[in-house]
């Protein structure tokens, strides 16, 4: 083997790893890409179709994010305002009267059976998270709600966690507020109620946002680009090497 062979050999072991890696990156995205598409099309299905009526509390255990997230339900049943939580967000999608920061007016809905159902009823501005501001919607007597049935929010690194003790909300966990207004035999998912107004307009519903970012086709292209570049620039590594003039 000539010198110059020989000094290819660890340049060549490093370059092949990393091409390795790159082309593992480029088919794993596609691999999301995949799960991505299934996803958005599943989601899209059951956000159009007929409401259902909502699982009978027997199946709320088996209640999943792949069987039934944003499923649209239909409910009964009697509010309870007095239990409110208010889910700090912003409403960054103009769709009704109001955006901008605000929270969801999560409220505790009473079904005919005696247990619960956290019911998210809309967005409420800032100046208008008190329930003494928009009494109107203070709905009594039992109302009908639909909506679409959503899962708790996963943690995050970029908000804050629920204080019950101080009344902050961060994330919509139906259980974390049932503990907290001492709620028995409650639904362990929420409902995001639909657009059908309140009396006074607040709060307004209708505000879920069901978009899903979707890059993994570029993020592929992007690690086979990476992943040929490699090829090309050894390539032209080696050739330059090889046809080095080996001295006398």
């Amino acid at each position: 083997m000539s010198p110059a062979a020989r000094a290819l050999i660890l340049p060549g072991l490093c370059s092949s790893v990393a091409l390795a890696i790159l082309l593992g990156l480029g088919f794993w995205q596609l691999e999301r890409l995949a799960w991505k598409e299934a996803l958005i099309g599943r989601v899209e299905a059951r956000t159009t179709a007929p409401a259902v009526p909502l699982p009978p509390e027997s199946e709320w255990p088996t209640v999943n994010a792949d069987d039934d997230e944003y499923r649209r339900v239909t409910v009964s049943g009697r509010f309870h305002h007095d239990k409110e939580a208010r889910v700090y967000t912003i409403v960054s999608e103009r769709r009704g009267r109001f955006a901008g920061p605000g929270f969801w007016v999560m409220t505790p809905l009473e079904l005919p059976s005696g247990a619960f159902v956290i019911v998210n009823r809309g967005f409420v501005p800032l100046d208008r998270k008190d329930a003494a501001a928009r009494k109107e919607g203070q709905v009594a007597g039992t109302v009908s709600v639909t909506g679409l049935l959503r899962m708790p929010e996963e943690t995050s690194m970029f908000a804050p966690g629920n204080d019950p003790v101080k009344n902050a909300w961060y994330r919509r966990d139906a259980r974390e507020i049932a503990r907290a207004r001492g709620l028995s035999r409650t639904a362990p998912f929420t409902i995001d109620a639909d657009a059908t107004p309140n009396p006074g307009g607040l709060p307004q519903g209708g505000d879920t946002r069901v978009v899903f970012t979707n890059n993994h086709l570029q993020y592929a292209v992007t690690w086979f680009g990476l992943a040929l570049a490699l090829v090309g620039v050894f390539g032209a590594f080696a050739w330059q090497r090889i046809g080095q003039k080996t001295p006398d």
